[in-house]
């Protein structure tokens, strides 16, 4: 049967993106930020999946206000780098693995989470960015990536309690899965940050390395947080970080190895924060 092994936490600043693209990680106030995630592609190397099931939000490029799904799964064979106004990002394009993906729809499903599947659609910083992060700059990304799309742009957004709750869902869909596949999941967006308003710029160390610690070690209590206290103490955008819990939703109920923890201020105007939790089965 299938298992998770691991679960990454990464943000997706899009300017992240554009300083891998542009050859600028080597500049002094770069070089701090792609320095936490050197330890990050060693360990991928070393602990390369067979599948990534990448939770992300999309930024109005393959859904728009028209249309807002609340959790989308792509199903597709495959997922173009999305065009975000300055043309697509040089990398590769997105492998999916439509047999797992189509799996894990039917059994969420069954299991009374209801998603929308997307069999074509482009795919945006979002979900590029962490695989840039983890990766470098391959000629093709190392396995298959299942795209997860969550609604944190337009409420109501989920709760950090179903969030929690359909990452055990998704766990429970992989281990039925018959074939012996190594699935990562990863749990993409935040740390604290607020793009507009008179709170433009927000970023609240303390706050983001506390949620940190409680992913860790309690991710059944933080997943009971109000949206209020996400928007009050993280910003507009910090809201972001329920998806996280999908991913902490996902591994084991017992407690994870910590192979890898790193936070850093600020990167474009927001916190960047990085977790790769092993699990144990």
């Amino acid at each position: 049967m299938a298992r998770i092994t691991a679960s990454v936490y990464t943000s997706h600043v899009p300017a992240i993106g554009a300083a891998l693209d542009l050859g600028k990680t080597g500049e002094p106030y770069w070089q701090k930020v792609f320095s936490g995630y050197e330890f990050s592609k060693a360990w991928l190397k070393e602990n390369t999946p067979d599948v990534i099931f990448l939770v992300y939000n999309d930024h109005a490029t393959a859904f728009s206000l028209e249309m807002i799904p609340t959790f989308a799964i792509g199903c597709a064979a495959e997922f173009k780098p999305a065009d975000e106004g300055w043309g697509p990002r040089p990398v590769p394009v997105v492998k999916g693995h439509p047999e797992l993906a189509a799996h894990i729809a039917q059994s969420v499903i069954m299991d009374d989470f209801d998603l929308t599947i997307v069999n074509k659609m482009d795919v945006d910083h979002g979900l590029t960015v962490p695989l840039s992060l983890m990766c470098g700059q391959p000629s093709e990304w190392p396995c298959p990536v299942i795209p997860f799309a969550v609604n944190v742009v337009q409420y109501p957004v989920p709760s950090g309690r179903r969030c929690y709750q359909l990452g055990k869902a998704i766990r429970k869909a992989v281990e039925s899965y018959d074939a012996p596949l190594k699935v990562q999941v990863w749990g993409t967006g935040g740390m604290s940050h607020q793009l507009q308003g008179p709170r433009a710029g927000l970023i609240n160390r303390e706050w983001d390395n506390a949620f940190l610690d409680r992913l860790i070690a309690d991710p059944a209590g933080l997943s009971q947080m109000p949206h209020i206290d996400y928007v009050r103490e993280a910003g507009s955008e910090g809201i972001e970080l329920v998806m996280w819990l999908i991913a902490r939703g996902a591994l084991s109920d017992k407690p994870p190895k910590v192979a890898h923890r790193f936070y850093h201020v600020p990167a474009s105007n927001t916190a960047v924060g990085h977790l790769i939790l092993e699990n144990q089965q």
